[in-house]
């Protein structure tokens, strides 16, 4: 093991920008994750930086997406969407979410 090994990249302890339930998304920097754990907002937590999650997403026209399709993260509605402009990419859908769903499967981009 290399000398200045830290730790696996799976998970990260992170501070929540605003009150986040266990199972949701958070945009800190440039790292999405979901939480482990209820946190409140400024709290440090673990966030979980790989996986395949099922996420609130935005309703509406081009919302949804194929599966195998980009996921973007609105930070303002902390929602998943199909729709890249002014949002971050956070993944793939691994499903086909249709524009109308409330939630859609995402398997998340550890690295960029």
């Amino acid at each position: 093991m290399a000398k200045n090994f830290i730790q696996e990249g799976c998970a990260l302890a992170l501070t929540a920008p605003y009150a986040v339930s266990s199972g949701g998304g958070a945009l800190v920097g440039a790292t999405f994750g979901v939480a482990v754990t209820d946190l409140a907002n400024g709290e440090v937590g673990t966030f979980l930086l790989e996986g395949v999650f099922t996420l609130t997403k935005k309703t509406g026209a081009s919302t949804g997406g194929s599966q195998g399709a980009r996921a973007y993260w609105v930070a303002a509605d902390k929602a998943v969407s199909a729709v890249s402009s002014s949002n971050t990419l956070i993944g793939v859908f691994a499903s086909t979410a249709a524009d109308a769903d409330a939630t859609a499967v995402v398997r998340l981009n550890s690295s960029f």
